[in-house]
């Protein structure tokens, strides 16, 4: 009986043994600090990646360029997620090396939600009209909960200048008048307006306010701040100043050729006066939101010598290359898009949204940045600079000084 009672005994020990090999280690669910990093984008057309179909322009021939084909803003399989965010497959948030990316930025956006227009345009909100009509900092939450993000970047604020408008302002000035007459943009009460004390301080404060519904986002979602870093990006040139154009602002080439209508001194006050406001805005509203957790990235002079209609580079036609895929066309064409109207655009491929946006080449060039803002894992500032010429790894050669 004592032999019976012991073979008992260690058949319920052996159960509750391989039981225990069984409970003991759970596989334990994405999320906060578990499981493969990510890397997630918010904010406007600057990092949704729009213009990154096109490497370089030409005015002969669209597939010239057309480095991603008719797909390269479809997100979701065979169509948009949101129709117009203009998601390229070439943004910058796509740092590869074992961390995976995710785009939830859109062309147009604001910091606040815009529901009203003919297309979603989602702002860094918690706005939620269901199904892909929800605000990023909800969508951010959402995903952010089941997903090791460590990194979140942010561009934001330039819809909130009205930085379409004031395009199209300078555009409508340099074709509309004379140049024994110039009328500038720069002095136009429509544009004025956005760079008043007042607005400023007004767009600071939604900055701001953005800027913190990410770290609301990201609490909701299970992360201490110091769990994860918020980059913040600025905006880079898009165009010269007068002395670097190639064209001349007499006759209308600059925009009929190039697609960069801008008197010489509009650009000079566009790279003076509006872009630095708009970029010390944009880093001011860090210390306004309080966060703590921030780098900054400085794109302002990433594309300086490959700007739209920069002397150094031109059209595929202009530089006598063939194509996209051509030996040096990295280094002899545009990384911003060109300003396309109605005219121009007409029934080709283009977008006028793609307007003035980095292209294919800036969309990478970026990416080069972000990377290596990321930091192996441990973000840093930086400025973002060009320092030397062809591809590496199939994008163009960047330092993050």
């Amino acid at each position: 009986m004592l032999l019976t009672r012991a073979r008992s005994l260690l058949i319920v020990l052996g159960l509750l043994v391989s039981g225990l090999a069984v409970t003991t280690a759970p596989a334990q669910a994405d999320g906060p600090g578990a499981g493969s990093p990510w890397v997630v984008s918010i904010g406007d057309s600057y990092i949704s990646g729009e213009a990154g179909r096109w490497a370089g322009s030409s005015n002969s021939s669209a597939s010239r360029a057309d480095a991603l084909g008719s797909t390269a803003y479809f997100d979701n399989g065979s169509s948009e997620t949101i129709e117009r965010c203009h998601r390229s497959k070439s943004a910058e948030i796509y740092i590869g090396g074992g961390v995976n990316g995710l785009n939830l930025a859109c062309s147009g956006a604001e910091t606040a939600t815009d529901a009203g227009g003919d297309y979603f345009k989602p702002g860094i909100d918690f706005y939620n009209g269901g199904t892909n009509r929800q605000g990023q900092a909800l969508m951010l939450q959402t995903f952010a909960a089941t997903h090791n993000v460590k990194m979140v970047t942010i561009s934001i604020g330039g819809n909130d200048f009205n930085f379409a408008s004031i395009v199209q302002s300078c555009v409508v000035d340099f074709l509309y008048s004379p140049s024994w007459w110039k009328d500038y943009c720069k002095d136009d009460s429509s544009v004025t307006a956005n760079f008043t004390s007042a607005n400023v301080s007004a767009v600071k404060t939604r900055i701001s306010n953005a800027f913190k519904n990410v770290r609301t986002a990201m609490r909701n979602a299970g992360y201490a701040d110091n769990a994860w870093t918020l980059l913040v990006q600025n905006y880079p040139s898009p165009v010269p100043t007068s002395s670097g154009f190639r064209y001349s602002q007499s006759g209308y080439t600059r925009q009929s050729t190039g697609g960069c209508g801008f008197w010489n001194a509009d650009a000079d006050w566009a790279n003076s006066s509006a872009l630095p406001t708009i970029n010390n805005t944009v880093v001011g509203a860090i210390s306004l939101s309080g966060l703590t957790n921030t780098r900054t990235l400085n794109l302002a002079s990433a594309f300086n010598g490959r700007r739209l209609c920069e002397s150094g580079v031109g059209l595929y036609e202009e530089v006598g290359i063939s194509n996209w895929q051509s030996a040096g066309a990295v280094d002899r064409t545009e990384w911003v898009n060109q300003i396309r109207t109605v005219t121009t655009a007409g029934s080709s491929p283009y977008y006028i949204q793609e307007s003035l946006h980095p292209n294919y080449w800036g969309q990478l060039a970026t990416r080069s940045c972000v990377r290596q803002a990321y930091n192996g894992g441990s973000p840093r500032s930086g400025t973002c600079v060009r320092t030397a010429n062809g591809l590496l790894n199939g994008e163009p050669r960047m330092t993050l000084q």
